[in-house]
């Protein structure tokens, strides 16, 4: 891809494609969050059991990440993304299927899963690998934006729809959604080695760098959930939300991660380090300042926004910086990063089930603050001076 490139309206159509691509993951990983009851009652299982399609839908991406990276690190990118997306697409109308099973339901979701596990290692090298290597940050950005879409619309739409047309229609329209995404990509993405594109590698290598990157990940991630996992508890026990006020002040969040993600994506390549500390040290104020003033209603929504504008930031510049100081290939190096991010949502809200009739659910969000605090150690470090490896740029 690095010795001519294509047109810029072709790099910009598979950039959007590859950004509503990430919504569409993203919003089918959350979606049964909101269709949770009336999954629940027409399947004839419990909520737990429609719970378990969130998790195992996680653990999944967790353990195939990496061994997929390796698998598939010579295979050209436009052919694999077209048969992730594709296998997007099935499991999705799958999912849609008048007389779908809660079994059958849980195969369709394990299969997406594991497209979205190869789908991450490789959405950042794609996109990135099509434009100049100055701009790795700003189109990381765009990414994100698409991704954290899922957030503020994906879900809300997704459940606004399945209350009005039955819960299997938002899966029969995400279907459509990666299908438009696989035309794009099929069509208009070069078909190239994917060690020819300077995306293969890191910018300046540097292993050090890599796993402090990486443990901020895995550490902030798990200060997150261990706390937000129970959010809707704080607000209502001890902020007196009622039940309908706090979805309002969950949209507030989507919103600000929104926000967040929009703003310092541009930065990302002229501050490298400052776009990962400055996030995680507002993370931290946020769960330090809710244990603090969950009390009162106006703290408690100005600190969610502070938070949701914190956390898409944190893992899109650990992206981001993985792509500039990765030690081997940069499949991989995203593989784990992302292996980090699923295993700290998982450990996370275990840490805070077990944590909560010991401590409170303020007391949690003091953990998850610590947690961050700790995360925001590693990338205060004085940096030693990157030198990029002889052949890589």
């Amino acid at each position: 891809m690095d010795g001519v490139r294509p047109a810029g309206w072709r790099r910009a159509a598979v950039v959007a494609a590859l950004m509503l691509a990430a919504f569409t993951f993203n919003t089918t990983e959350n979606l049964p969050v909101g269709l949770l009851s009336a999954m629940a009652a027409d399947l004839g299982v419990s909520p737990g059991a429609v719970g378990a399609l969130v998790t195992g839908y996680g653990l999944a991406v967790a353990v195939v990440s990496l061994p997929f990276a390796r698998v598939t690190r010579s295979v050209p990118r436009r052919h694999l993304l077209t048969g992730l997306l594709g296998l997007l697409a099935l499991a999705s109308w799958a999912s849609a299927l008048h007389d779908v099973s809660y079994g059958l339901l849980m195969g369709a979701r394990v299969v997406t899963a594991v497209a979205q596990a190869a789908f991450w290692v490789l959405m950042g090298p794609v996109a990135v690998g099509l434009f100049p290597p100055e701009r790795r940050g700003r189109v990381m950005g765009l990414l994100s934006v698409g991704g954290s879409l899922a957030t503020v619309l994906g879900v809300p739409g997704g459940t606004w729809l399945g209350g009005h047309s039955g819960w299997r229609a938002p899966f029969g329209v995400l279907g459509a959604l990666a299908l438009v995404s696989l035309v794009v990509v099929a069509a208009l993405l070069p078909t190239s080695r994917p060690q020819e594109s300077h995306a293969a590698y890191g910018a300046a290598p540097d292993r050090r760098r890599f796993l402090v990157v990486v443990s901020a990940t895995a550490l902030s991630v798990t200060g997150v959930f261990t706390a937000f996992t129970y959010v809707a508890v704080l607000l209502q026990d001890v902020g007196g939300f009622g039940a309908g006020a706090v979805s309002g002040v969950l949209f507030a969040f989507g919103a600000a991660a929104l926000a967040g993600v929009a703003v310092t994506g541009p930065l990302l390549d002229r501050f490298p380090r400052a776009t990962l500390s400055v996030p995680l040290a507002t993370q931290a104020t946020a769960l330090l300042g809710l244990y603090a003033g969950a009390g009162s209603r106006v703290a408690s929504v100005a600190l969610l926004m502070l938070l949701g504008a914190s956390v898409a930031p944190v893992f899109m510049a650990t992206q981001s910086q993985v792509l500039r100081v990765a030690p081997g290939r940069t499949e991989t190096a995203l593989a784990a990063n992302s292996v980090a991010f699923n295993v700290g949502v998982a450990f996370g809200a275990l840490l805070g089930g077990v944590l909560l009739p010991g401590v409170g659910v303020r007391g949690l969000f003091l953990v998850g603050g610590l947690l961050t605090v700790g995360a925001l150690a590693g990338p205060a470090w004085p940096a030693r001076r990157l030198v990029p490896l002889p052949g890589h740029p």
